[in-house]
C-alpha cells in the first residue's frame, strides 16, 4: 500500500517504537512481499543473523542474474545492523572445502564451524561476496547496512509500505513531483521505473528494491537530487541514468543485472553528481560518465565517485569519455575515482577492455581525471588501464579532440588471471593523450616504474608520462 504518510511511520514516530519489519533498532532484516516469495528466492544458501547471544534470525536470500555472458543465478541476502552482529551461512548443497569473502579491504574472515556452516562477525556496514571453492557465479552477496529512519510526516511525504508495488494503473512510472521525499521502506519490492523529468528537490530513499525495471531509473533536466539506499535487482536495460542535471547524489545504492546494455549508472551532460558508498555488479559498465547523449545535452564536469565496490561482468568497472556531440564539441573534466574495490572484470572484445579507461571519442576533450586509492581484485579478461582517443565505428560520428591530465595514485591490482597490456594512445597528431602520471601503482606487488611490454604499453601520439 502506498500512502501520503504511512501509518507505520506515524506509529513510529509517535511511539518510538519500531515498525514491524525489526525487533531490535539495532538489527533489522526484511521479509520478501508474500506474491514474490517463492519466485524470487534461491535456495543455493541458508542465511541466518543474529546479534551476540541474541536469537537467530533468518535472512530472505533473493535470486540475482549475474553474467551477460552465460547468464547465472546468484543469491543476495541483505539487513541493516548497529553495533557487532554474526552471520550464518549454510551452503545447501555440496560440500564446503574453503570460503573467500570480498573484497580484502573488508578484512571480513570467514570461520568454518564442526556443523558445516560458515560464520562471519561484522562490527560495521559492509557490501560483501562470499564465495564457496572458487565460485563467482554462484556466490551470495551479503548486503550489510546501517538503519534508516522514515521521513517525519508532511505533505510532500510519500511512503511505499512493506509490500508489492506496481505504478498507477493510468500511469507508466511511478510519480514524482518537486519538493518530494519518497520513502521506499525494507520490504518493500517496486515493480517498475521512477522518472524524474525537470524537477528539484526530490529526495527518494529506504531499504526497498526495485525490481525488474525495464527502462533505467531516469533523473533528467533536474536539480538537487538525491537517491539513496535503494536496491536493485534484474534490470533489464540498466540501472540509473542521469542526464542534463545538476547536483544530483547517488548514495548507498547497490545493482545487479545480467542483461545486454545494463550499466549500473550512466552519467551524461551533468554537472555535481556525487556516487558513493555503491556496489555494482552488472553486465556492463558500472559506472560510464558521458557528455552529450540520448536527452541530455552539453558538458559534463564535477563528478565524483568513491567508497565503492565494483564487478562488471562485461565491459569497464570506471569508463569515461565515448559519447559527445561532433557538431558541438564537449568537454568532460574535473572527474574523480577513489577508494575503489574492484572485485572482477571480463571483457574480451580489445575496444572494450579496462578496468579503468578513458576513450575520448565524437570530439569530447576529456580533462582533469583521476583514479586513487583503487583496489583490483581480478581481470579474467582485459586491461588494468585504457586511455585513448578514438573513433568507434558503432558509436562515433568523428574521433575525440584529446585527453589531458589523468593520474593513476595508489592503484593495486593482485596480478591475478589473464590481463592484456595497458594501453595509453592517442588518435593522431592533432588528437593526443598528454599528460597521463602513475603515482605509485604496483601490479602483483610490483611497482610500475615504466613503460612496460605487456604489462604498460605507450602507443603514438602519447605525451608526458610520468612514474612516481
Amino acid at each position: 500500500m502506498i500512502r501520503r504518510t504511512s501509518l507505520i511511520a506515524l506509529a513510529w514516530l509517535a511511539t518510538g517504537a519500531a515498525p514491524a519489519v525489526a525487533a531490535s533498532p539495532q538489527l533489522e532484516v526484511y521479509s520478501n512481499p508474500a506474491p514474490l516469495q517463492y519466485s524470487h528466492h534461491n535456495d543455493d544458501f541458508t542465511v541466518r543473523v543474529r546479534q551476540p547471544g541474541g536469537a537467530w534470525r533468518d535472512l530472505y536470500e533473493y535470486d540475482v542474474e549475474v553474467d551477460l555472458d552465460k547468464p547465472q543465478h546468484a543469491s543476495m541476502a541483505r539487513f541493516d545492523f548497529d553495533g557487532p552482529v554474526e552471520v550464518a551461512i549454510e551452503k545447501n548443497n555440496g560440500d564446503v572445502r574453503r570460503v573467500a569473502v570480498r573484497p580484502a579491504s573488508a578484512g571480513v574472515t570467514p570461520r568454518l564451524g564442526k556443523d558445516g556452516l560458515v560464520y562471519l562477525t561484522l562490527d560495521r556496514p559492509a557490501n560483501l561476496s562470499v564465495e564457496f571453492d572458487g565460485d563467482r557465479l554462484h556466490n551470495l552477496h551479503l548486503l550489510a547496512g546501517r538503519p534508516d529512519e522514515p521521513p517525519k510526516p508532511g505533505p510532500d511525504v510519500v511512503v511505499y509500505e512493506p509490500g508489492l508495488h506496481k505504478p498507477p494503473a493510468d500511469a507508466t512510472y511511478f510519480p514524482v513531483r518537486s519538493n518530494q521525499t519518497i520513502y521506499v521502506a525494507g520490504g518493500a519490492v517496486l515493480q517498475g521505473q521512477f522518472r524524474l523529468d525537470g524537477v528539484e528537490n526530490v529526495r527518494i530513499y529506504g531499504r526497498g528494491i526495485i525490481d525488474r525495471q525495464q527502462e533505467q531509473f531516469l533523473v533528467h533536466d533536474s536539480r538537487n537530487v538525491t537517491v539513496e539506499g535503494l536496491t536493485f535487482i534484474n534490470s533489464k536495460y540498466g540501472t540509473i541514468a542521469c542526464g542534463g542535471s545538476k547536483d544530483v547524489r547517488f548514495l548507498d545504492l547497490k545493482a545487479f543485472s545480467a542483461g545486454q546494455w545494463s550499466d549500473g549508472i550512466n552519467v551524461f551532460a551533468c554537472e555535481g553528481v556525487t556516487v558513493d558508498h555503491a556496489f555494482i555488479r552488472t553486465s556492463d559498465d558500472s559506472v560510464a560518465i558521458y557528455a552529450t547523449r540520448k536527452d541530455g545535452t552539453g558538458d559534463t564536469r564535477n563528478v565524483r565517485v568513491a567508497n565503492s565496490t565494483f564487478w562488471p561482468d562485461v565491459a569497464h568497472a570506471m569508463f569515461v569519455g565515448l559519447h559527445g556531440n561532433t557538431p558541438a564539441p564537449n568537454v568532460i573534466e574535473n572527474v574523480a575515482f577513489s577508494n575503489i574495490d574492484v572485485l572482477e572484470v571480463d571483457e574480451d572484445d580489445p575496444e572494450y577492455e579496462g578496468v579503468m579507461a578513458i576513450s575520448a571519442g565524437d570530439s569530447n576533450l576529456v580533462r582533469h581525471i583521476s583514479f586513487g586509492d583503487v583496489r583490483v581484485e581480478h581481470i579474467q579478461e582485459g586491461k588494468l588501464f585504457n586511455v585513448r582517443v578514438v573513433f568507434n565505428g558503432k558509436y562515433n560520428t568523428s574521433p575525440g579532440k584529446g585527453v589531458e591530465d589523468v593520474v593513476f595514485r595508489n592503484i593495486s591490482f593482485t596480478g591475478a588471471g589473464a590481463p592484456s597490456a595497458s594501453l595509453l594512445s592517442g588518435y593522431d597528431a592533432e588528437r593526443r593523450v598528454r599528460g597521463v602520471v602513475f603515482d605509485n601503482v604496483t601490479i602483483a606487488g610490483r611497482k610500475l616504474k615504466a613503460p612496460e611490454k605487456g604489462v604498460l604499453e605507450v602507443g603514438p601520439y602519447a605525451d608526458g608520462v610520468a612514474f612516481h
